[in-house]
C-alpha cells in the first residue's frame, strides 16, 4: 500500500468514526443509554421495596416445653405427661405501621423527586456541551480558513526572503500570525476533544458526534424567547424546580419520620394463646396470653425529641434554598439579558461586512494594493473578532439552558 492510499484509509475511517446528530437525537439517546439515570432509577426500586418492607408484620412465634425430669416416677424427658405449646403474635399499637408505611412512601417521593433533579442537570449537560460543540467546530473551521491562506503566504515569503526580494522582518511578522492561528487551533481541538468525551458519557454512544445544526435553526435558538420577567421566572422555578421541591418535601418527610419515632413510645401488645397438658390447673389446659409492657417511661423520647429538631432544620434549609433559587434565577435572567442585547447590536449587515472587507483584504494584499503591515494588523484583528463573535452567541445559549435548568419548564428552543 502506498502512502496516498495509507492516508485516504486514515482519513476515510476518521470520518466513519464520526456520527452526525440532531440535538433531539442526542437527547432521545440519553435517555436509552445514560447510565447515571439508569443507576439512579434502582433508588426508586429500592424505596418500593421499602414500602413494601415496611407493611410486613412479625412473624408469630411458637414456642413449646416439655418435662425435662419427673421427679415422681424418676423419669428423665416424660414428655408423655408434661409438655405444653404457646402461639404468640406481636399487635402494633398507637398506628406504628400506618407512620412505617407513610415515611417509607415519603421517601419514594423524594427519590423521585432526586432523579428528576439529576435528569434535569444531566440534560442541560448534555445540551450545553452540544452548543460547545458546535461553536468551536465553527471556530475551527474559520481557523482553519485563515490558516490555509497564510500558510501558504508565509511559504512563498519564505522563498523570496531566501533570494532577498522580501526582509526577513516581513516574514518573521507572517510566522507570528501562523503561530497565534496555531495556538488558537490546538486550543480549540483541545476543546472539541473535551466536548466529544463528555457527550459520549452522557449519550453512551461510541463515535464522537458531529452537531447537526443548521444556520436557521442557530439563529433561532439565539433569537428572544417569548417569557415573562424575573419574577414570573423566579415564581415558575419556585413550582418546578426539583431541588426545591425536594427540600419542601424533606418537610413533610421528617415530620412523618417524628410521628413514627413518637409511636414507638406506644406500648406493643402480645397475644397468644398456650396448651399445657399437665402443668397447669386442669389438665389440657387452653390458655389466653396477654403481655405488654409497662409505659413507666417513654422509651424513645430521645429519638423523638431528635426527630422534631429535624423538621427545623429541614424548614431552614427549606428557606434557604428558596432564598438561592430565586437568586440564582435572577442572576441568570440578567446575565442572559445583557449577553443578548450584547449580541444584538451587531447586525447581521456588521457580520456580512466582516467577511466582505476579509476578501477584499486578502484581494487587495495579493494585488499589492496594502503593506503588509496594514494586512498583518487587520488579520490579528479579524482573527480575534472572528473567536469572540462565536463565544458570544455560545455564552447566550448558555445562559438560556441555565434558565432552563433552574426553571425546569421549557423557556428556551
Amino acid at each position: 500500500m502506498n502512502k496516498f492510499a495509507g492516508l485516504c484509509v486514515i482519513i476515510s475511517s476518521f470520518v466513519a468514526a464520526q456520527q452526525g446528530m440532531s440535538l433531539s437525537e442526542c437527547e432521545e439517546a440519553f435517555h436509552r443509554n445514560n447510565l447515571q439515570l439508569l443507576a439512579e432509577q434502582y433508588n426508586i426500586s429500592q424505596a418500593d421495596a421499602d414500602i413494601l418492607q415496611a407493611k410486613i408484620w412479625d412473624l408469630p412465634q411458637l414456642s413449646g416445653q416439655i418435662n425435662a425430669y419427673n421427679p415422681q416416677d424418676r423419669k428423665i424427658f416424660d414428655a408423655g405427661h408434661a409438655k405444653g405449646a404457646q402461639v404468640t403474635q406481636l399487635i402494633y399499637m398507637g398506628g406504628k405501621k400506618k407512620n412505617e408505611i407513610a415515611f417509607a412512601r415519603s421517601n419514594k417521593e423524594l427519590a423521585q423527586l432526586q432523579f428528576s433533579q439529576l435528569l434535569a442537570d444531566l440534560k442541560s449537560q448534555l445540551r450545553s456541551t452540544y452548543f460547545n460543540l458546535y461553536y468551536e467546530q465553527l471556530k475551527l473551521q474559520n481557523t482553519n480558513r485563515q490558516l490555509g491562506y497564510m500558510n501558504d503566504l508565509l511559504a512563498a515569503y519564505r522563498i523570496q526572503s531566501a533570494k532577498g526580494n522580501v526582509s526577513l522582518k516581513d516574514q518573521v511578522r507572517l510566522q507570528s500570525i501562523v503561530i497565534q492561528l496555531n495556538n488558537d487551533k490546538v486550543e480549540i481541538n483541545k476543546n472539541i476533544f473535551e466536548f466529544e468525551q463528555t457527550l459520549k458519557v452522557l449519550t453512551g454512544i461510541t463515535e464522537d458526534i458531529d452537531p447537526q445544526l443548521s444556520d436557521t435553526e442557530a439563529k433561532d435558538i439565539l433569537a428572544a424567547q417569548p417569557f415573562g420577567d424575573e419574577t414570573e421566572l423566579q415564581k415558575k422555578a419556585l413550582e418546578n424546580n426539583a431541588d426545591y421541591q425536594y427540600n419542601l418535601k424533606l418537610i413533610d418527610n421528617s415530620k412523618l419520620y417524628a410521628q413514627w419515632q413518637k409511636s414507638l413510645n406506644v406500648p406493643d401488645l402480645n397475644l397468644g394463646a398456650g396448651w399445657d397438658q399437665n402443668g397447669g390447673t386442669f389438665k389440657n389446659e387452653v390458655n389466653l396470653m396477654v403481655g405488654i409492657p409497662l409505659p413507666l417511661w417513654k422509651s424513645n423520647r430521645g429519638n423523638v425529641e431528635k426527630a422534631n429538631f429535624a423538621v427545623e432544620q429541614n424548614r431552614k434549609n427549606a428557606e434557604f434554598q428558596k432564598l438561592s433559587l430565586e437568586t440564582k434565577v435572577e442572576a441568570a435572567y440578567k446575565a442572559w439579558k445583557t449577553q443578548y442585547e450584547q449580541l444584538s447590536e451587531i447586525k447581521p449587515a456588521d457580520l456580512n461586512n466582516m467577511d466582505m472587507v476579509y476578501n477584499g483584504m486578502l484581494n487587495n494584499f495579493r494585488k499589492g494594493n496594502i503593506s503588509l503591515i496594514e494586512f498583518t494588523d487587520f488579520m490579528d484583528s479579524y482573527r480575534e473578532t472572528a473567536l469572540q463573535i462565536y463565544d458570544m452567541k455560545n455564552r447566550i445559549i448558555r445562559s438560556a439552558e441555565l434558565l432552563n435548568q433552574l426553571v425546569q419548564t421549557k423557556i428556551f428552543y
